[in-house]
């Protein structure tokens, strides 16, 4: 334990407690081989001791506070943990309570864990081993070394000059599947390193160059989704059946659930994902109301989660491999679904591709994109927006949680939307959340409209316009972050499988009744296509929520299963 100045350069556990100081630093020094404990008898003398170890260059992991320590007052206490907060917006916080005094200062507690005061609210521990306090501690401080600290041990090194708008696609990405990552520039030791072993493996020297430390392996991608091919391998490289049962367009919650629930019925499973494992849902910095998950989760730990459990039933991953056609089986002939690494020919498809972000449709903002602009959360650029002001554009729960994550490292964030408010769009959370954080606000009935770059090519100003009455004003910012609906994947199916007005797929009683067969409409999550089904954000009419998108991933394996019955017996005959 450190008691005042940091000796050391690992990050920081603050432990704030009059009462139950030396028995909370005892309980969590198990972390001291890795964490600097600093403990304080008062909120004011770890504001201190933290701003000395601030001043030092050290980071702050978390903020441990007994619920007692601004005085027997929880409010009193409420207020004086705010502080923290305010202090070092990146750390996790958790309030602490004896026993005895948990059922008192629940109330009060309650009320700042739902409005994003602190992450946790706990049960002190009354001996060893309390596992169940302490896999709370490790979630949070998983989920602050991930979105926050920089990695000490990086599995992946982006060598580039500069951080152009390919470097950050790589490194969001990365981040996207769980790998550490660090940027080097060319002339930093690690940057000759790679370059020496770029020119032993013959690779033409294009930036940004990618180093799998593990094998010394250099690569130079030319987009994401090359660089995903590369990483995970070819669908035509990879030992496939002949024949899978079930082909997953898509490997974000939808298919993803789909994806397990198949293969752990014993379904041969491939799921073909264009991007990073999770989809939209994967960027997320943190999904608060998913079931099961009081802490929350963030979207690239809950796909990962996904991924390796589709995987320990037998599911086969393919991720940089989009599926650009499918080849419909007639008479009883698999489906076959294409992509520029390979086919996979399949007795059922599931098409769980999702959406994208609708484009801002402005010259001068998008060409500016990876520049400062971005589409989607884009968790990785976050640490890039350190005390500049961001301005975020949508009002969904995806919006939401993107504000509350920037807010940790941008000095402002303000969420522009043309409607009145967010009740419509997002869940009531997350406006409490944001209603109750100093660095966000929200400018209403407004649209970006124009911006433009500064003198190194990087977003300075953003226009807005008033929706009402169209009057315009500019604003300086660094950051801007465009969540601005959804587009579905839908130009590489075949015209048998019928979109509705809006270009999604549609399924159940919703397909057109000149469409059904013998006057019966397709099941719920069935296509016009015998042995196509649809999941997810794709879906016509699906409610575009993380876990209505697994239960329907998961509700359609039994489709599926019901229809290679029916098959086999069709075949039998």
């Amino acid at each position: 334990m450190s008691e005042s100045p940091i000796a050391r350069a690992n990050p920081a556990i603050v432990i704030v407690s009059a009462a139950d100081r030396a028995h909370l630093v005892d309980e969590y020094g198990r972390y001291a081989r890795d964490y600097d404990l600093i403990g304080a008898d008062s909120i004011q003398e770890s504001l201190s001791l933290t701003r000395e170890a601030l001043a030092a260059g050290q980071q702050v992991a978390l903020f441990v506070a007994d619920s007692r320590v601004g005085g027997e007052d929880p409010i009193a206490a409420y207020a004086s943990i705010n502080e923290l907060r305010q202090l070092v917006p990146t750390a996790r916080r958790i309030v602490t309570a004896r026993w005895e005094n948990f059922r008192e200062d629940s109330p009060a507690y309650r009320i700042g864990l739902s409005k994003g005061k602190f992450d946790a609210f706990l049960l002190t521990p009354r001996g060893p081993r309390d596992e169940e306090y302490h896999s709370a501690v490790l979630e949070l401080l998983n989920d602050w070394g991930a979105t926050v600290a920089a990695p000490e041990v990086d599995t992946v090194q982006l060598i580039a000059p500069s951080m152009d708008g390919l470097t950050l696609a790589i490194r969001d990405l990365l981040d996207r599947t769980g790998m550490p990552n660090r940027t080097y520039p060319c002339d930093s030791e690690v940057g000759q390193t790679t370059l020496r072993l770029a020119h032993e493996q013959g690779i033409e020297i294009t930036y940004p160059l990618v180093r799998v430390t593990a094998v010394d392996l250099v690569l130079a991608p030319s987009s994401t989704q090359e660089l995903a091919g590369m990483l995970y391998g070819r669908p035509d490289e990879v030992d496939v059946e002949q024949c899978v049962d079930v082909c997953i367009v898509g490997a974000g919650p939808a298919g993803l659930a789909a994806s397990v629930y198949a293969a752990s019925e014993g379904l041969s499973t491939v799921a073909l994902e264009a991007e990073a494992i999770g989809g939209q849902a994967g960027t997320s910095s943190m999904i608060r109301n998913y079931l099961g998950f009081p802490r929350g989760i963030s979207g690239m730990r809950l796909a990962q989660r996904a991924r390796g459990q589709a995987i320990r039933f037998g599911t086969r991953f393919f991720t940089g491999w989009p599926a650009t056609s499918v080849t419909l089986g007639r008479d009883g002939d698999p489906h076959v679904v294409h992509t520029e690494g390979g086919d996979v020919r399949a007795r059922t498809v599931v098409i769980a591709a999702g959406v994208t972000y609708r484009r801002l449709g402005v010259d001068a903002i998008d060409g500016l994109v990876g520049q400062g602009v971005n589409y989607g959360a884009a968790m990785s650029a976050a640490r890039d927006m350190q005390d500049v002001d961001v301005v975020v554009v949508g009002g969904g729960n995806s919006a939401g949680q993107a504000a509350i994550h920037l807010a940790r490292f941008a000095r402002s964030v303000t969420i522009v939307v043309r409607r009145a408010d967010l009740a419509a769009t997002m869940s009531q959370y997350l406006i409490h959340e944001l209603e109750h954080n100093p660095r966000i606000s929200l400018q209403c009935h407004a649209a970006v409209v124009d911006g433009g770059p500064d003198d190194e090519g990087r977003l300075a100003w953003i226009q807005l316009e008033d929706v009402r009455s169209g009057e315009r004003s500019r604003r300086e910012v660094r950051g801007l972050f465009l969540l601005l609906g959804a587009e579905p994947r839908c130009e590489w199916l075949p015209p048998e499988v019928c979109l509705d007005a809006k270009g999604f797929v549609v399924t159940g009683r919703d397909v057109p009744q000149e469409k059904w067969a013998d006057g019966i409409p397709p099941a719920d999550l069935a296509t016009t296509v015998p042995g196509v089904f649809a999941v997810g954000d794709i879906r016509s009419g699906s409610m575009k929520r993380v876990a209505a998108a697994t239960g329907e991933g998961a509700s359609a394996v039994s489709l599926i299963h019901s229809y290679l019955e029916a098959a086999a017996r069709s075949h039998a005959l």
